[in-house]
């Protein structure tokens, strides 16, 4: 279930980043190694909340090694943060719970 479209997300992301100036959003359709390729990216950078995300991850990393030069390096989150995820708001929102603890300011589901 999309709650949001794509502009609606990359303007949130927008604003969430508005004062970083080293932040670029952009989107883009196919492999996410092909964009960065495109783009001259050397490396993709990827957050960790839990081991089952370490797993899936290393999978993609070694994927994209393997069709790319393209390095993934790893970031693990906060452990004030780290229970979140997508699938988690998107429940909240469904259920009508306050669903504004858990997402940036700048997210506002209308």
């Amino acid at each position: 279930m999309k709650l949001l479209s794509l502009e609606e997300r990359k303007h949130f992301i927008e604003t969430t980043f508005k004062d970083e100036p080293k932040v670029k959003v952009v989107t883009y359709e196919g492999l996410t190694v092909q964009f960065c390729t495109d783009i001259k990216v050397p490396f993709i950078l990827r957050g960790l909340r839990n081991p089952a995300d370490f797993e899936f991850e290393k999978a993609i990393a070694h994927t994209n090694r393997k069709l790319s030069k393209i390095e993934t390096v790893f970031l693990l989150t906060s452990a004030k943060t780290s229970f979140i995820s997508s699938s988690i708001v998107r429940d909240v929102i469904r259920n009508n719970g306050n669903y504004s603890v858990l997402v940036p300011d700048s997210v506002k589901v209308k």
